[in-house]
């Protein structure tokens, strides 16, 4: 993937723990859906453009606090049964992610994610490495609250 002529890429990790077994959290993980943005706790619009048992490709379109918008798109590639690849190119950044679980017992599972961004013409001062891993787990602790919440709820339907 090509710079945006505005310096290097930089490299960023996230970890945290997902309160479910690893194919739970795999489907669950992977199933790209429009109100991704709620359980993230997120405000983007996503929309799905296509997907297959392989891949998927979405774009997401966010308000910023200045009138203007951030656009995105993502092509996922999914290796299951724990892993997915993505690249994504936008107005703001462009993004290669790799994204792998592991299971870490019968209901956790660990998550990880690395990725290189490098930013745009258009796009804002980059964040520290700090705050743009600290805003990533932020967001994904958020996804993993849903994500237990629907593991829960599934083992209740199951005990009917």
């Amino acid at each position: 993937m090509a710079t945006s002529g505005r310096g290097p890429s930089q490299t960023f990790h996230v970890a945290t723990v997902l309160p479910a077994p690893l194919d739970f959290a795999y489907g669950w993980c992977t199933d790209f859906r429009p109100d991704d943005a709620r359980r993230e706790k997120d405000s983007y619009e996503r929309r799905i453009l296509s997907r297959t048992a392989r891949r998927v490709v979405f774009e997401n379109l966010t308000d910023d606090a200045h009138g203007g918008w951030w656009w995105a798109r993502f092509v996922v590639d999914l290796r299951p049964p724990n892993r997915w690849h993505a690249e994504s190119v936008g107005s703001h950044r462009t993004l290669s992610l790799d994204y792998e679980l592991t299971a870490r017992g019968p209901d956790r599972t660990r998550f990880d994610l690395r990725w290189r961004r490098w930013p745009t013409a258009i796009g804002p001062r980059r964040l520290s490495r700090k705050a743009e891993e600290r805003a990533t787990t932020l967001a994904w602790r958020n996804f993993a609250a849903a994500l237990g919440a629907d593991f829960r709820a599934s083992r209740r339907g199951r005990r009917r």
